[in-house]
């Protein structure tokens, strides 16, 4: 499976590109004056805005929910087609092929520096998943015991948002097959990664992309786009799915490209998969 083909189906991040507007031709408006012309009207108070209805998430629905989302994901290709998303593609699909480039200079680096040592003995891999999975988990139970239903929708869609972006990494693993940079030996060619790591199928073994990234900033995401009326909200969600993106960087478990489209991919899946807006 060609790289570029790749990123395509996996960039479901894109915001569709809509553009609407009508001109009104100079010579269809009657003169001022004329017996045609229609005196100016006032114009009318604003319609309040609609409330967006929110999508129905459960326990129940959870699988219908994935099997939809899926859905959206792999026929993104068919929209590309149609002359959509082609904006958000394009920039995502640049910004990862310059870090591509960086990636043999910042593995090395990383490889090799002692600098993050402390930082690692904290942000294990293990460290991170535990956190990733604690995060909706507690939210769920906290909104049980506050019996708050929309705390326990956030922790729902946030499952939900974590299922659908590990499906998509897992086929992306096994179809890149990438070498992680701590995979290659110190001072060995960190440009020759692609198409050539083992591993089983159903466990998705390559680095790109980085699926801990990925799945910290589906929960992120979801966490700041529904309590974004509190302003440090997003600020701490997405500190803290950085903060996991950097360790898979200083642990040599992932290249900058691996962590950055794990991180646009967490983003768009919750954002415009799962939350739909």
């Amino acid at each position: 499976m060609n790289l570029s083909v790749a990123l395509i189906v996996l960039s479901t991040l894109a915001v569709p590109f809509r553009t609407a507007g009508q001109t009104t031709e100079p010579d269809q408006t009657p003169p001022t004056g004329s017996p045609t012309s229609v005196p100016p009207q006032a114009p009318s108070p604003a319609s309040p805005p609609v409330p967006t209805a929110e999508r129905p998430v459960s326990w129940k629905l959870l699988l219908p929910n994935l099997i939809s989302d899926q859905e959206r994901i792999w026929t993104f290709p068919a929209r590309l087609v149609q002359g959509q998303n082609w904006i958000s593609t394009t920039a995502v699909l640049g910004t990862t092929a310059g870090l591509l480039a960086l990636d043999p200079t910042e593995a090395a680096y990383f490889h090799r520096t002692s600098t993050f040592q402390g930082f690692n003995n904290v942000f294990t891999g293990n460290a991170t998943i535990v956190g990733t999975i604690a995060a909706p988990v507690s939210l769920y139970a906290i909104g049980l015991i506050r019996k708050d239903s929309k705390m326990q929708r956030t922790a729902l869609f946030a499952g939900e948002a974590v299922a659908d972006a590990e499906i998509l990494t897992t086929v992306l693993k096994d179809a890149t097959k990438r070498v992680r940079p701590a995979g290659i030996p110190a001072g060995g060619n960190y440009s020759d990664s692609w198409f050539d790591s083992g591993g089983s199928f159903l466990r998705g073994n390559g680095s790109f992309p980085s699926g801990h990234t990925i799945a910290a900033f589906s929960i992120a995401t979801v966490i700041a786009r529904r309590y974004g009326n509190h302003r440090w909200v997003p600020y701490a969600a997405y500190g803290l799915a950085a903060v996991v993106g950097l360790s898979r960087l200083s642990l040599s478990a992932h290249f900058l490209s691996d962590v950055f489209m794990g991180g646009a991919l967490g983003y768009s899946i919750s954002r415009f998969t799962v939350l739909r807006q």
